[in-house]
């Protein structure tokens, strides 16, 4: 039974929900959760989207500090590559993710945030990298998929100061995508993953998979990517029900099976 972080569900969502007072600091035992958390939303069939949701107060606030700090480099080099991949975890859950974020989303925590497919913010929220001013950089993902989301240039600005970056501010960098008032933002996110509920869920998986999987390639790569997921959704259930839907009654109204 994890201690910090436990997989919620209700109606098709689940809600990967941060619960170690007072900040959600990341140490080990919660990254190692993080992954658990985000394997089981990955491998139940009733789980059709993931909210990534910190509490009212704060999303998660980084690393847990003290826990690095008594670190030595023989322990961090055996340590780095399990950091990066429990939030990688979440980046790989093949369906729609959002972070519901409110408060601090720094460092680790932002990291985590930077996994999912889509941010909501409250407009108290503070995020960014500031690892630099502990002397490091960010290990979990964040000059990377942070490089990958606002262009090379905002990324080093952000990573080379450190500063904490305002909702709205964040907005506009694309850092994140919605900004609402903080006692919205839960809802807000379960507005934007219950959509998907009853979509075709093997044809969002490959949407996901080919955005991602393009990204990481040159473009005839992707392309190549593409064309094979694209083929391979010809095998399924939803691909018949929703070409016959929409023959026979115009778009947007068919009822997936998610087979």
């Amino acid at each position: 039974m994890a201690e910090f972080v436990r997989l919620e569900v209700d109606g098709g969502v689940g809600t990967i929900r941060l619960d170690r007072p007072p900040m959600n600091a990341l140490d080990k035992q919660v990254q190692e959760e993080i992954r658990r958390a985000a394997v089981e939303a990955a491998e139940r069939p009733d789980v059709r989207a993931v909210i990534v949701f910190g509490g009212e107060k704060v999303f998660a606030a980084g690393a847990d500090v003290k826990e690095f700090a008594r670190m030595s480099h023989a322990e961090m080099t055996a340590r780095a590559a399990g950091l990066s991949s429990s939030i990688s975890a979440v980046a790989e859950i093949p369906k729609p993710v959002v972070a519901a974020i409110t408060g601090y989303a720094l460092g680790g925590g932002f990291e985590l945030a930077l996994a999912a497919d889509r941010r909501i913010a409250g407009d108290n929220a503070k995020v960014g990298q500031p690892e630099i001013l502990l002397g490091i950089i960010p290990g979990a993902g964040g000059t990377q998929r942070l490089a990958r989301l606002i262009g090379q240039s905002r990324a080093k600005d952000l990573i080379y100061t450190g500063r904490f970056v305002g909702a709205e501010e964040a907005l506009a960098l694309g850092m994140v995508d919605e900004v609402v008032a903080p006692d919205d933002v839960l809802a807000a996110a379960r507005r934007w993953a219950g959509q998907f509920v009853n979509g075709p869920a093997l044809a969002l998986a490959a949407a996901k998979a080919a955005i991602d999987g393009g990204l990481d390639n040159d473009l005839a790569s992707g392309l190549k990517l593409e064309s094979h997921l694209f083929a391979a959704l010809f095998a399924t259930e939803d691909r018949a029900i929703g070409m016959s839907s929409f023959i026979e009654n115009g778009p947007g109204k068919a009822r997936f099976s998610g087979k």
